[in-house]
């Protein structure tokens, strides 16, 4: 028999109208928004938001044209303002700007609708069988087979044949899933290419390749952190068995995309794109500093659901994002390899 691709398949229905929130998600409960999407914005926090478009909009250029000479002349500003957030019209084009993905785009001109058109991949049944997982509540996702859908497997499709050795693993549609909510499909297959092989950054592959290496390495590395900036928890952890590969692994696989709030995941990723991995380590441990004196109480089970179930004032990102800022990580230990943790990402994801 054939083998079927997601092309080939009529959508279904489309999902019935239902209240959103801001970035199309659906909201889960209309009477508490922690985030304020339910609420009106005032007339000066309209105008604020106008005044800071303006500002990064004579930061860019057109269509990006200053970005470089900006970074050039004025780097602390440009941290600044991606620290505080990017205005969310403009995150697409800024995305590509500093991650390098703009450059790649430009120098391969064709090569993702080869990838999409003309090459087959041996990921494709996986591709197709977690396409419905990622971000199930965003209305560009529900339609089964529908536009976004479609979109979410050709992406992860063409990096498969892209990178062959990488192919596909569980977790990297709430990348291409979040990237497609603010560029084209083109544009986010090119950003993925830019993480994974290291465009600007350390590459992030190693995250996906056979045995997870680098997840591996960030969860020691993470364990050592956290008893050197915390280190009445991080005993707390080994008196109850804790590690890290129990409640983190998702947090550097999906760079805190596929179970936290959006609206700090985007902040943290404006961060990520700008200053590297670095960020995942800040605001686990601010996350963890935040939540210090609860957890220390807690036994095994308890303990488990806290670090997988942080409470809402936790994720206000204008709280735990400053808190993050102010850690220092200089660079993380060295890897042990006879130390190193075991991690089972399967656990990870719901199913």
């Amino acid at each position: 028999m054939e083998k079927k691709r997601i092309d080939d398949y009529e959508p279904g229905p489309a999902p019935p109208p239902a209240p959103l929130d801001r970035f199309g998600f659906v909201k889960q409960d209309l009477n508490n928004s922690p985030d304020g999407l339910t609420k009106g914005r005032s007339a000066y926090e309209c105008e604020r938001e106008e005044r800071r478009v303006r500002k990064w909009r004579k930061m860019i250029g057109v269509g990006g044209s200053d970005w470089k000479h900006y970074v050039k002349r004025k780097p602390y500003i440009v941290k600044r303002r991606i620290r505080k957030g990017i205005p969310d019209c403009l995150r697409g084009l800024i995305w590509q700007l500093i991650s390098g993905s703009r450059e790649l785009l430009l120098m391969n001109p064709g090569v993702y609708e080869q990838l999409v058109i003309y090459e087959t991949s041996a990921s494709e049944p996986d591709i197709i069988r977690d396409i419905s997982r990622t971000f199930p509540s965003h209305v560009f996702f529900q339609q089964k087979h529908g536009p976004g859908q479609r979109s979410l497997y050709n992406v992860l499709k063409a990096y498969s044949v892209f990178d062959r050795d990488v192919g596909y693993v569980q977790g990297m549609g709430f990348l291409a899933g979040l990237l497609l909510l603010y560029m084209s499909e083109e544009d986010a297959f090119w950003l993925l290419v830019a993480l994974l092989k290291g465009a600007v950054h350390a590459p992030m592959e190693g995250l996906y390749l056979v045995g997870l290496p680098l997840v591996q390495q960030y969860l020691f590395q993470f364990d050592q952190l956290v008893r050197e900036h915390l280190p009445k928890l991080g005993e707390h952890f080994t008196q109850e068995m804790i590690n890290p590969s129990m409640y983190a692994s998702q947090w550097f696989i999906t760079v805190f995309s596929y179970s936290f709030p959006f609206h700090l995941a985007l902040r943290i990723w404006d961060v990520f794109l700008h200053e590297g991995v670095k960020i995942v380590f800040k605001v686990g441990l601010a996350l963890l500093k935040y939540c210090h004196d609860d957890l220390i109480k807690l036994p095994f089970e308890k303990l488990i659901h806290a670090l997988r179930n942080f409470p809402e004032d936790a994720m206000d990102p204008d709280t735990l994002l400053p808190m993050a800022y102010s850690i220092k990580v200089l660079s993380p230990p060295p890897l042990n390899d006879a130390l190193m943790l075991k991690s089972d990402i399967s656990s990870c994801f719901k199913p």
